[in-house]
């Protein structure tokens, strides 16, 4: 809990540190990076860094979560933790990490607010940032489980051509069997790049067992582009373990699983264990794309669909030419007389104004929004 005198300051000061926190994140990173390049070279992703996304989570995640704080001192925002922490234990993060995050966020505060830094606001704001961070090391504590050695080796065992952009690999474990998963869940693959980086993104697993894991890579990004262009069956690749929050419920109520583009892999691995389950729940799927052409996993979905007995699959193609069953254009729920089961829970995954528009439509439907559950391939912006 936050003390009363910290919430006090933490309220007062909000305002001032939350339009600046965008200065202070990018002073941050610049600090964060001169001080350790290692961390730009071999974890932070690059792209994102250029891009100013990872600096727009940052400082979106540390409002959020002071402004939470500060309104209801008795709890904590678990949901946007959980979907920290599994991002940082996928990349294997550490906790003597996070004092060498404040040493450089601190001083980018000091630096961008000058003054206004007082004692008393400084002490405040420390008390946030270790109450957050003391919240995720916990957590992620327990998601190692007693094994901080996240990555291991693997090899290609096939890769197939979805889609003249999207490659489908499946992957052996050189020791022991492969981790168990949850449909949903996600692996970080690191590779090592033409000028000596080893980054790291993460994808989606589409299916697995014992013996090998599933997942599709688009190409987009220079790791994607490096696996595209280097892995072929033999190579031998750095996966980690599973890691993700945004998983399949086990329960019995309807399910509305809707994705765009590369955001259908999860919604294969979850429809894949639906069918090996035998599941008799209610299922819509939804799926928006650029073309039939474009339309990865468009077969094993269509079949997938087909052998559960309560499933109904829509598909939106920009461009239709080519499948005259597909609605044109944009997802519409209600311009194609969709009807979203009652009291569903429903999975979202695409580019954040997919899901967007997607999750206002279910919204308008009746579905509450605790029931919009979403997975967000890059750092996450929120959908408010």
């Amino acid at each position: 809990m936050l003390s009363s005198t910290s919430a006090t300051t933490v309220r007062a000061t909000l305002p001032v540190v939350g339009a600046a926190i965008g200065d202070i994140t990018a002073r941050f990173y610049d600090r964060l990076f001169e001080a350790h390049p290692e961390l730009l070279r071999d974890l932070f992703n690059r792209g994102n860094q250029a891009a100013g996304t990872q600096r727009q989570a940052l400082a979106g995640s540390i409002a959020a979560f002071a402004g939470y704080v500060v309104e209801h001192p008795d709890e904590r925002p678990d949901a946007l933790l959980a979907r920290i922490a599994h991002k940082h234990a996928a990349l294997g993060i550490r906790p003597e990490q996070y004092q060498v995050v404040h040493t450089h966020l601190f001083a980018a505060i000091v630096e961008v607010l000058g003054e206004a830094v007082t004692p008393d606001v400084a002490a405040a704001w420390d008390e946030v940032y270790w109450l957050m961070a003391n919240a995720l090391i916990a957590l992620e504590t327990r998601l190692y489980d007693g094994d901080t050695d996240v990555f291991r080796t693997w090899t290609v065992r096939d890769r197939v051509q979805e889609t003249e952009d999207v490659v489908a690999f499946e992957v052996a474990p050189n020791t022991g069997p492969a981790p168990a998963f949850e449909p949903g869940q996600f692996v970080s693959v690191q590779v090592e790049l033409p000028d000596g980086a080893r980054q790291i993104r993460q994808y989606s697993l589409t299916g697995g067992d014992a013996g090998s894991l599933r997942f599709s890579v688009k190409r987009d990004g220079e790791v994607s582009r490096h696996l595209h262009e280097h892995a072929h069956p033999g190579t031998a690749l750095t996966l980690g373990r599973p890691f993700g929050h945004v998983v399949l419920d086990g329960e019995d109520r309807p399910l509305v699983l809707a994705s765009a583009g590369i955001g259908i892999t999860p919604m294969v691995g979850m429809l894949e264990h639906l069918v090996a389950a035998g599941s008799p729940r209610e299922v819509l799927v939804l799926h928006a794309d650029r073309s039939l052409d474009a339309h990865a996993h468009r077969l094993h979905v269509g079949d997938l669909v087909g052998k559960l007995d309560r499933a109904e699959l829509h598909v939106w193609y920009q461009d239709t030419v080519g499948d005259e069953d597909a609605h044109a254009g944009l997802l519409d729920l209600a311009a194609a007389g969709v009807a979203v089961p009652a009291n569903a829970v429903a999975y979202l995954c695409g580019p954040v104004p997919f899901m967007r528009a997607a999750r206002t439509q279910l919204l308008a439907a009746g579905l509450p929004a605790a029931d919009i559950r979403y997975e967000s391939f890059g750092p996450d912006l929120g959908l408010d």
